[in-house]
């Protein structure tokens, strides 16, 4: 399957890079726009041609697909487009920035036999299939905590006057945007949908917050998800229950998952996962654009199953924007 990506920043790398592995898939094309920054990143893989002009891209025989991972306030727009002249399109998270904007583009997809999917990664990770395989071991769950909590390269940026995208409210971006979305998604694939949620969050100067917190309330249990961009965690991620507690050291890309259990007075570990290379952590969702587009009938339910999770932690996101305070134009 020929595809087009959309962004020239480091995601795009890593998803050309994961495609490779994954096989069955081509970067045919690239879009910038800024001929010379598009002509400069796609110097990497060979003689590919170069767009300025989104139009002509989308209306582009070379191209089956698109990897769109512009900044989050064109992702509907640019998304639609694709799918209106029949490309399947996997876009970077979130997918969207309303549920009901999701919702429109999902139909889109599915009345024309399109593939649209969010980018992801942790959802095709092998490691999400053994955390599932893994919680009846620690007994009943009452509690788990999730966390990712990474300093931001850009945050010194900001702080001396300048405004990078990922701190600007106008690009739909801050930290629940790129940060927290993982620990939302894990809570959300492991344990549903939340009865209940309370949600707050810190504001930079910019006007983005820069940090936030949130509580799932469900009937047997309760979920805490803390996430920021202006500090760094060291400790990681928990599910704890009366058997055992399993250890996350990443919430985004489940490296490190430890099995903790008490046998006659003594604390076992027991390791389940390591690290991943860095190279693989997008084949699995690359794969699975693949698959999805080359036999949907096959497989159908994971697709289905997909487009719920997706749907559903949208409309997650979109309770904790609201508690939090956090707005943006698509939500007028």
């Amino acid at each position: 399957m020929r595809y087009a990506t959309i962004g020239t920043s480091w995601i795009t790398d890593a998803f050309i890079e994961g495609a490779n592995i994954a096989g069955g898939l081509e970067l045919a094309a690239v879009y910038s726009r800024n001929e010379n920054r598009g002509q400069e990143f796609v110097s990497k893989y060979g003689d590919k041609p170069v767009y300025t002009d989104l139009n002509e891209l989308a209306t582009s025989e070379l191209i089956d697909a698109a990897y769109i991972a512009s900044p989050n306030v064109y992702h509907y727009s640019q998304s639609k487009l694709f799918l209106e002249n029949g490309k399947h399109v996997i876009c970077e998270k979130p997918i969207t920035v309303t549920s009901t904007q999701y919702r429109e583009l999902s139909a889109l997809a599915k009345s024309r036999n399109l593939v649209y999917m969010e980018a992801i990664m942790m959802r095709y990770l092998p490691a999400r299939r053994l955390l599932h395989e893994t919680l009846s071991q620690i007994g009943n769950i009452t509690t788990a905590r999730f966390d990712f909590s990474q300093l931001s390269s850009k945050h010194h940026a900001l702080q001396t006057g300048k405004l990078p995208n990922i701190f600007n409210p106008a690009m739909a971006t801050g930290c629940l945007m790129d940060l927290g979305i993982y620990c939302v998604y894990a809570a959300v694939d492991l344990f549903g949908k939340p009865e209940k949620i309370m949600a707050s969050a810190g504001f930079l100067s910019s006007g983005a917050d820069g940090y936030g917190s949130a509580i799932f309330i469900y009937n047997d249990k309760q979920v805490t998800l803390t996430y920021s961009k202006t500090g760094q965690s060291i400790i990681g991620s928990e599910i704890m229950g009366d058997l055992g507690t399993l250890k996350i050291n990443s919430i985004s890309k489940l490296t490190e998952i430890t099995l903790v259990q008490t046998e006659n007075g003594k604390q076992l570990c027991k390791a389940l996962i390591g690290n991943i290379p860095k190279s693989e952590l997008m084949s699995g969702e690359a794969a699975a654009f693949l698959r999805f587009a080359n036999d949907p009938a096959g497989n159908k339910e994971e697709i289905e199953s997909v487009s719920q999770l997706t749907f559903t932690v949208s409309e997650v996101m979109e309770t904790i924007r609201k508690q939090a305070g956090i707005w943006f134009k698509d939500d007028l």
